[in-house]
């Protein structure tokens, strides 16, 4: 498939979200791919409602390109969620501001405060809701389709850019001059919390600045449990 007729099918796809299963919305994590999909609602007047997740740990250049988002796109203000404040304090009390590196367990753990509880809050009376997932960006997005069901979440979960690869986001974003987060400037091209990110060596794994200190494997924060993956575009 070229490029043209994949971009004209993703933009069908959201097109056809916004008809079929509204309300539904966009997580917004600040990635190449989401100022992708960002960038395609408002260019096409899609009326899909668009969120973030604001954890309190992000690094500066996120909030930055948060407010670079807002003047470009006024069209799709982005709601923004905050982690349920006494969730918070207990966890850095208890455990220690950075106890997340100490195990698997306390890492998801402090995941599923800042980012789980408030991602159900926002999917809560939603039909659907739209992810920039990517099929080559980790192993456990492998086998990741279009559309799934999410069971975690009891609604229907899109990836419209599952087959795109990294040098047609870019050039993307090149060719459209969408703003994008700065620190892919310094080989960081999975971007998440400022403890829990990292550049990246020459050849190394997309998803290797996350976590880096745990398996590939289980490389996930929660918000992507996996499910049978439907696929409805060839």
């Amino acid at each position: 498939m070229d490029f043209a007729q994949k971009l004209s099918e993703t933009v069908a796809l959201l097109e056809r979200i916004a008809a079929e299963y509204s309300p539904a919305v966009f997580a917004n994590s600040f990635g190449a791919e989401d100022m992708v999909i960002t960038h395609l609602l408002a260019k096409h007047n899609v009326a899909v409602k668009i969120f973030s997740l604001d954890t309190g740990r992000l690094p500066v250049e996120t909030y930055t390109l948060m407010q670079d988002v807002a003047v470009a796109y006024p069209s799709h203000p982005i709601q923004v969620y905050f982690p349920n404040t006494s969730a918070v304090e207990a966890y850095v009390n208890e455990k220690g501001i950075n106890a997340f590196y100490e195990s698997v367990e306390l890492r998801k753990s402090c995941c599923h405060i800042r980012k789980i509880e408030p991602l159900q809050r926002a999917l809560s009376a939603q039909k659907a809701w739209i992810t920039g997932l990517r099929r080559e960006q980790s192993p456990t997005r492998t086998d990741l389709g279009y559309q799934e069901f999410d069971a975690g979440n009891g609604l229907e979960k899109f990836n419209p850019l599952i087959e795109w690869t990294e040098k047609e986001v870019w050039a993307f974003i090149r060719e459209n001059n969408i703003p994008y987060n700065k620190l892919h400037d310094q080989h960081v091209p999975s971007i998440g919390c400022a403890p829990c990110t990292r550049p990246i060596a020459m050849g190394e794994d997309v998803r290797a600045g996350r976590w880096w200190w745990e398996n590939p494997e289980n490389k996930e924060c929660g918000l992507h449990v996996k499910s049978a993956p439907v696929s409805f575009l060839k």
